[in-house]
C-alpha cells in the first residue's frame, strides 16, 4: 500500500519549485501598485456613489411627477 501521503508531499515539492521560478515585484513596484489600486478604488466608488444618486433623484422626480407634482 502506498503512503497516502506522498502526493501532498510532491504536490508541495512542486508547489515550492515553481513558486522559486516566478519574479517577485520589488518593494516600491508593490507600493505603487498598491495605490494605484486604492486611487482606482476611490474613483470607482465616487463614480457609482454619483450614479446612484443620479439615479436616485431621477425616479424621484418620475415618481412625483405620476403621483401628481402635489
Amino acid at each position: 500500500m502506498t503512503n497516502p501521503f506522498s502526493k501532498v508531499r510532491q504536490f508541495y515539492q512542486e508547489t515550492v519549485a515553481e513558486l522559486k521560478k516566478a519574479s517577485w515585484p520589488t518593494r516600491p513596484e508593490l507600493v505603487n501598485s498598491v495605490i494605484i489600486v486604492f486611487v482606482a478604488l476611490g474613483l470607482l466608488g465616487a463614480f457609482v456613489s454619483l450614479v446612484d444618486f443620479a439615479i436616485y433623484n431621477v425616479v424621484d422626480l418620475l415618481t412625483w411627477f405620476v403621483k401628481g407634482g402635489n
